[in-house]
């Protein structure tokens, strides 16, 4: 998939926890793993928003896009 999700990076730049992210956006830590992993099909705009409000970032900053050829030559 072009899109690469990077919810790691930022909680690496705020040393929270899958678990503390996923409390204070107000999903199930099973729902932020499977978008953290790069498997959901979609992310509602409320829930990017709070993930935002919370990491204290901008949506760009979470999410990328890379070209099919780049994506499989990394994968």
């Amino acid at each position: 998939m072009p899109i690469t999700v990077d919810i790691d990076v930022m909680l690496a730049r705020r040393k929270m926890s899958v678990g503390e992210l996923a409390d204070r956006v107000g999903i199930t830590p099973a729902n932020l793993a499977v978008l953290k992993n790069g498997r959901a099909k979609a992310v509602r705009f409320t829930t990017l928003a709070a993930l935002c409000e919370v990491l204290e970032c901008q949506p760009g900053d979470l999410l990328r896009w890379e070209a099919e050829e780049e994506a499989a030559a990394d994968g």
